[in-house]
């Protein structure tokens, strides 16, 4: 069972730490059995807006969790509390994978976990983390950067897909899709190199793009075209391509490398099909073009990623569903 810590102390963000404890501190056992085991650290009664949470441990215990979230901190003018930052660089140096959802980098930034990394926060404050730490390279433009044992997320909703992320990384994409639609939320956002992430489908909206997205998705076995994509928009490929950036922050033919990409880690998690049949059913054409597509973008290749998540509990039905 893998153990999960959330660091809590005055003046956090109580949004990400409620997505937080949704995602890791809900019942989940007729997904994965057993799911995680989650705890709340803090060094006392932490107040987080109007809410008074009691913590189950000290934050000396951040050292015996695998891995240690640490929500938004409010007030970014301030410098965090130097038992908190204490207490997540002893974690890290522990072995603990340490997370950081929102402005909560700045207390991974004063720990000295992303001196030397790549690192994101919400947008507003990026030019202030890299001023006040210059060690660290800000991207402002991502969603958020998996380092491996060090992350990061941008503001708000892309703290949940940094929470999604850490779930498809300990159980594979099937029960990450799962947890998705049992909060109501969008498909986790894949990567493309494997820190970065781009938007397969951004939340239904009033954008030119909303009834295209659906219709590339029930496409993907298919050789679409930018021209072909344009065409179903009733729009020329340049403004088709403006609006993509606009919506999902990536190009068409990116887009679709994703969502192709995506398609395929949940046929090697979930079915028998051969590489070469799942490589037909993306669109992909070839095997030899779905491996280094795949090898490229998730890290390994499309055979050693099957073998890695067929060991993972596959998920049942949601209460009250029922598989077609």
């Amino acid at each position: 069972m893998t153990t999960v810590a959330l660091a809590i102390t005055d003046g956090m963000l109580h949004f990400e730490l409620s997505l937080a404890m949704e995602v890791f501190g809900s019942d989940l056992t007729h997904l994965v059995n057993p799911w995680y085991d989650f705890a709340l650290c803090g060094p006392s009664a932490v107040q987080v807006g109007r809410f008074r949470l009691e913590p189950d441990h000290g934050l000396e215990h951040l050292t015996q969790a695998d891995t240690v979230i640490v929500p938004g901190w409010a007030d970014v003018d301030q410098e965090p509390p130097a038992e908190l930052v204490d207490a997540v660089r002893q974690a890290h140096e522990a072995g603990a994978r340490v997370a950081s959802l929102c402005t909560g980098a700045f207390v991974l930034a004063a720990a000295g976990l992303l001196d030397g990394r790549l690192a994101t926060t919400h947008w507003a404050h990026t030019q202030e983390l890299a001023r006040r730490h210059p060690r660290v390279t800000v991207d402002p433009d991502v969603l958020y950067v998996d380092n491996g044992g060090v992350l990061t997320s941008a503001g708000k909703a892309a703290a949940m897909d940094l929470c999604l992320h850490l779930v498809r990384l300990d159980h594979g994409s099937a029960v990450a899709n799962t947890v998705a639609r049992r909060l109501v939320v969008p498909p986790h956002r894949d990567g493309g190199q494997a820190q970065f992430v781009t938007t397969p489908v951004p939340a239904p909206g009033n954008h030119p793009l909303a009834g295209l997205f659906p219709w590339a998705l029930q496409r993907l076995d298919q050789p679409l075209t930018v021209e072909d994509l344009a065409r179903q928009a009733r729009m020329s490929s340049r403004h088709l391509g403006r609006h993509f950036k606009s919506v999902t922050g990536t190009t068409p033919l990116q887009w679709l490398l994703a969502q192709r990409i995506r398609h395929a880690q949940e046929l090697l998690e979930t079915t028998e099909d051969t590489v070469d049949t799942i490589a037909t059913a993306t669109g992909m054409g070839t095997a030899t073009t779905l491996r280094r597509h795949f090898a490229r973008t998730v890290g390994v290749p499309p055979d050693t990623y099957r073998r890695t998540f067929r060991t993972r509990t596959r998920p049942g039905p949601l209460n009250g569903e029922r598989h077609p």
